[in-house]
């Protein structure tokens, strides 16, 4: 079992940066693939960034890519989404994920969620 809560969330004006973390307990968080979705008002859940098990490769929705950065620490057993260029657009409650199934960008590859944070972009 892996237990993860994000934190960083907030209101931040259009062209700000966030960063959100995710903090994991329970088995060591870099044995599993780490993913971070959000869903805004009205619509389903979307892959915005994962990275991968092992050797670290990173993956991008297209609508964030050059603007957001995935990372993770083992040590401290962290995963994080720094948000750069913020829009009104990205919005949403974001939630991070863990799984085993190297499915990066599917809710389906993910086993464990977290209960998510709130982003909110004023323009």
């Amino acid at each position: 079992q892996v237990q993860l809560v994000e934190s960083g969330g907030g209101l931040v004006q259009a062209g700000g940066s966030l960063r959100l973390s995710c903090a994991a307990s329970g088995r060591t968080f870099s044995g599993y693939a780490m993913g971070w979705f959000r869903q805004a008002p009205g619509k389903e859940r979307e892959f915005v960034a994962a990275i991968s098990i092992s050797l670290g490769y990173t993956y991008y929705a297209d609508s964030v890519k050059g603007r957001f950065t995935i990372s993770r620490d083992a040590a401290t057993n962290t995963g994080y989404l720094q948000m750069n260029s913020l829009k009104p657009e990205d919005t949403a409650v974001y939630y991070c994920a863990a799984g085993l199934r190297q499915l990066y960008a599917v809710e389906r590859g993910y086993d464990y969620w977290g209960q998510g944070t709130q982003v909110t972009v004023s323009s």
